[in-house]
C-alpha cells in the first residue's frame, strides 16, 4: 500500500468507453436514439407545485424532456432528482432512479435518495477537523461521525431556481447561500448547482460555490441507479467498469485509513467490466465492513480533468449509464442499508441492494488526510466541479 502523494495514477482510461457503441448489426449509434435527418425538436420544462416543508416553505417539481425519450424530474427541495426516465433497447421508457411518490418520503429520514449533498459529501472522522489552526465540531450523524453534511445538509434545504430552455438544451440553475457556521462549517457559502439535460441523453451537473472565510467543501449527487427499471429487482445483474487502479480501505466504521491500496486480485477490481454481484458477498476484510461495496475508488488520470469513469450496463434492458467527471474519487455503493422498510412507487418496498449509487467526488475525510487532495476553499477562489450522466442503449 502507498500514501496518495507517491502513488501513481496510470493506466488507460476506459478504452471500450466511448460516448457510441455497437449495435444491432454492426452499426454505432450514439446515445441520442434519434435517426440521421430527423427533426430535432426543442427540450422542454414543466413546473407545478410538489408541496410544503413543515416550515411552510412551498416546494417546487421541474420535469425536464428531450427528443430522445429521456426526462428528468428534480424538486426544489434538496435540489433532489425524484425520477429518471430512459429508453430500453426495445424504446420502452421506464424510470431508473429509487424514488418516492410524493414529498413526504423526501422529508422523513431516507438514504438521500436523489439528493444534492453537501457542505461535504462522505464522511468526516469523529465530526471534527481543523483548519488553519481552528477546529470545528459538527455534528455526530452517522455514529461518531460526520456524513454528508450533518443534521440539515443540502439535502434538506429548499433551493432558490431559475430555470430556461434553449434550443436543444434545458437548465435549472439552483442556488443556495450556507450561512456561516451552519452544520458548523465556517463560512459563508454562496452555492450555484446547475442542471443541464440535452438531446443526445446526456444530464450534466455543475457545482460552483465561493465563500469569505476558509472552509472545506465536497458536493456530489446521490442518486440511487436501477437500469432494469422494476426497483423489486436488485442491482447484482448489473456490469461495471471503473478506471481505476486503486480504492481507500476503510476502517470499521467506513473511515479511510489513509491507505492507497491497487485494486488487482481484490473483490475491487472492476478496470474490465464484472456483474456487480460477482463478489460482493466474498470473504474480503473490507467487503465485511462495507457490507458490501460502500468505497471510494481513487480515480486514474487525474491530471486530464474531466473524463470518462465509470460505465454500467444491464444486459436484460440494454441500458447504459455513463459517468463522466473531474473529480478524483467517485463511491460505488450498493444500497447495503437499504431494508425493505421504504417504499417503492411500484407496489412494495426497497429491498437489499436493490439500487446502487456512483457519487463523483474529493476522497472521504479529506479535511482530517493530509496527503489526500485538498478540499479547503478560500477566499477569492472559486469551487468547480462537473459530473455528466450519459444514458445509452446496447
Amino acid at each position: 500500500m502507498k500514501k496518495l502523494s507517491t502513488y501513481v495514477l496510470g493506466i488507460t482510461l476506459l478504452g471500450s468507453l466511448s460516448l457510441s457503441i455497437q449495435c444491432k448489426g454492426g452499426e454505432k449509434k450514439s446515445n441520442a436514439t434519434a435517426e440521421k435527418g430527423a427533426t430535432t425538436a426543442p427540450v422542454s420544462i414543466q413546473k407545478s407545485a410538489y408541496g410544503t416543508t413543515p416550515e411552510g416553505e412551498k416546494v417546487e417539481h421541474y420535469l425536464l424532456k428531450n427528443n430522445a425519450g429521456m426526462e428528468v424530474g428534480i424538486i426544489t427541495y434538496g435540489g433532489r432528482i425524484t425520477s429518471l426516465s430512459v429508453p430500453d433497447n426495445k424504446g420502452t421508457s421506464a424510470n431508473v432512479v429509487l424514488n418516492f411518490e410524493s414529498l413526504e418520503g423526501y422529508l422523513n429520514e431516507n438514504p438521500y435518495f436523489g439528493a444534492l449533498i453537501g457542505r461535504y459529501g462522505n464522511r468526516i472522522a469523529k465530526a471534527q477537523f481543523e483548519l488553519d489552526g481552528n477546529a470545528y465540531t459538527l455534528a455526530g450523524n452517522d455514529g461518531e461521525n460526520n456524513l454528508h453534511g450533518g443534521l440539515k445538509g443540502f439535502d434538506r434545504v429548499v433551493w432558490e431556481v431559475a430555470a430556461s430552455e434553449a434550443g436543444e438544451v434545458a437548465t435549472l440553475k439552483l442556488r443556495y447561500l450556507s450561512k456561516d457556521m451552519e452544520e458548523g462549517y465556517p463560512g459563508n457559502l454562496n452555492v450555484l448547482v446547475t442542471y443541464t439535460l440535452d438531446n443526445d441523453n446526456n444530464l450534466s451537473v455543475d457545482y460552483e460555490a465561493t465563500t469569505d472565510k476558509n472552509t472545506v467543501i465536497n458536493l456530489t449527487q446521490h442518486a440511487y441507479f436501477n437500469l432494469s427499471g422494476d426497483f423489486s429487482k436488485t442491482i447484482l445483474d448489473h456490469e461495471l467498469q471503473l478506471a481505476a487502479d486503486a480504492y481507500l480501505p476503510v476502517n470499521a466504521v467506513l473511515i479511510p485509513t489513509g491507505e492507497i491500496e491497487n485494486v488487482e486480485g481484490t473483490p475491487f477490481d472492476f478496470r474490465t467490466a464484472k456483474l456487480m454481484g460477482k463478489d460482493i458477498n466474498a470473504e474480503d476484510d473490507q467487503i465485511q465492513k462495507g457490507l458490501g461495496y460502500d468505497h471510494c475508488w481513487v480515480l486514474n488520470d487525474q491530471d486530464q480533468g474531466l473524463r470518462e469513469v465509470a460505465r454500467v450496463h444491464h444486459p436484460a434492458s440494454g441500458r447504459v449509464l455513463t459517468v463522466t467527471t473531474d473529480e478524483p474519487g467517485i463511491q460505488f455503493y450498493t444500497g447495503n442499508f437499504l431494508d425493505g422498510t421504504l417504499p417503492t412507487t411500484q407496489g412494495g418496498n426497497y429491498g437489499h441492494r436493490s439500487g446502487f449509487c456512483l457519487e463523483t467526488q474529493h476522497y472521504p475525510d479529506s479535511p482530517n488526510q493530509k496527503d489526500f487532495p485538498s478540499v479547503t476553499l478560500r477566499p477569492g477562489e472559486k469551487y468547480n466541479s462537473k459530473t455528466v450522466f450519459s444514458f445509452l442503449t446496447q
